[in-house]
């Protein structure tokens, strides 16, 4: 099913997300004013089909989906990909390869186009990683050695070949995959409040409103 849109328009001091624009505010009832600066904004989806993701680390909800009943708190699957959107993930069962089944994830593009080299390789590299012994099934810890363990051991394996520093478990969590989680929790949160309302409206912060 495809994703409904979220539109984001502001009036009276607030900012009010709906699935169509209505013809008059929903808080006052007066007509919405016309123009560049009052128009409608789509929010955009922080949510990406993994599979036309190539080269990316991927999370998705380990059971169902982030829009379907995810209540923030499940835990989340890790996977990266490979140049023609195959996920890599490791679980208690080994390294598996995924053709479907990721097709609502938070997506971090893990390679710059100008990585030249890197794109070439990704394939090869992704593929004799996956074949060590350390991701053998039964050396498989649900809180030491799991999905991500292998995900940012992946990552940490190209950053050195390319000379460069390697990043620590909460290093990478911080300055790549929070400000990501963050931007899809406050969309859940809108999304939820439409499946129940019409219209979600938050009051804005003063200096907004000017």
């Amino acid at each position: 099913m495809a994703e409904s849109a979220v539109v984001r328009l502001q009036h009276c001091g607030a900012a009010i997300f709906c699935r169509r624009v209505p013809p008059s505010c929903p808080v006052c009832g007066l007509p919405l004013p016309r123009g560049l600066s009052a128009a409608p904004l789509r929010l955009p989806s922080p949510f990406r089909h993994g599979h036309r993701q190539p080269r990316a680390l991927l999370l998705r909800t380990s059971a169902g989906t982030f829009l379907g009943g995810y209540d923030g708190k499940s835990d989340l699957h890790v996977g990266v990909t490979s140049s023609n959107g195959v996920v890599y993930n490791y679980d208690e069962e080994g390294v598996h390869r995924d053709q479907i089944g990721w097709e609502q994830c938070i997506s971090i593009p893990l390679v710059q186009p100008d990585m030249f080299g890197l794109l070439q390789q990704w394939d090869t590299l992704l593929e004799e990683f996956s074949t060590g012994e350390a991701w053998l099934p039964h050396r498989y810890d649900e809180h030491d050695h799991n999905c991500y363990t292998y995900a940012l051991a992946f990552i940490n394996s190209i950053l050195a070949a390319q000379g460069k520093w390697q990043m620590s478990k909460s290093e990478f969590t911080e300055r790549f995959v929070i400000p990501q989680t963050k931007r899809a929790s406050k969309y859940i949160t809108v999304h939820q409040a439409l499946t129940a309302n019409n219209f979600y409206i938050v009051p804005l912060p003063l200096q907004e409103n000017q």
